[in-house]
């Protein structure tokens, strides 16, 4: 763990781990049923080294880190079969979890309900979600804004019951039982407003196939 500065100068190592150390605190509280405190402590500061590694705003990554960690200690809970919940687990995985992965998840959420689970992820993901596909998004009535990009953990596949790719290759472990597509579509990256538009609507027609299909 490296020193990190925000706009006022330094934040020491010291501060980041007192920090972190009330993330895996919190979190201790929503999963002691399940892991120990060992276990937590261990997914909160990997989160932060994984989201550290890409982060251009550094002061806010103990919140992004709580947000990541929970979401693969869920997906975890999945993965154990400790998860009582009936809902699809669905991972939409791109390359930069900027662009198409975002606007499949957000889909998704919103059309899915409490029918799904939904995660995202990338294999080489960005800083931050592209202001276009932000844009295109709010146009449609969902807001992504508070979303960022996270990178693909292998408890995340193995918590999801499907998996779709779009444009990462071989970057997703294939485990038995799980269902894979590959959705061939245009990269959203440097493309303006009219072009990222088309992408979301041809995105928004595969969610809605894919949903109608899991949730018969």
């Amino acid at each position: 763990m490296n020193q990190k500065t925000n706009a006022d100068g330094f934040i020491s190592v010291d501060d980041i781990r007192g920090q972190l150390l009330k993330v895996a605190d919190r979190l201790h509280k929503n999963f002691k049923e399940n892991f120990g405190a060992e276990t937590i402590e261990k997914y909160v500061f990997e989160s932060f080294d994984l989201l550290d590694a890409k982060s251009e705003v550094k002061v806010y990554l103990p919140s992004l880190t709580e947000r990541f960690a929970k979401e693969r200690l869920q997906a975890l809970l999945k993965a154990q079969n400790l998860h009582d919940h009936d809902a699809f687990d669905i991972l939409f995985v791109c390359v930069h979890n900027s662009g198409r992965s975002q606007m499949a998840a957000g889909f998704m959420s919103k059309l899915g309900g409490e029918r799904v689970v939904v995660r995202s992820a990338g294999s080489a993901p960005k800083e931050s979600i592209s202001p276009e596909v932000v844009e295109a998004m709010a146009e449609v009535g969902i807001d992504i804004s508070q979303e960022f990009p996270k990178p693909l953990t292998d408890e995340v596949v193995r918590g999801s019951d499907a998996v779709i790719t779009m444009g990462c290759g071989d970057a997703c472990p294939i485990y038995p039982g799980k269902r894979y597509e590959d959705w061939k579509l245009d990269d959203p990256a440097g493309q303006g407003l009219e072009s990222v538009r088309v992408i979301r609507d041809e995105i928004k027609k595969r969610v809605e196939t894919l949903l109608a299909d899991l949730i018969k």
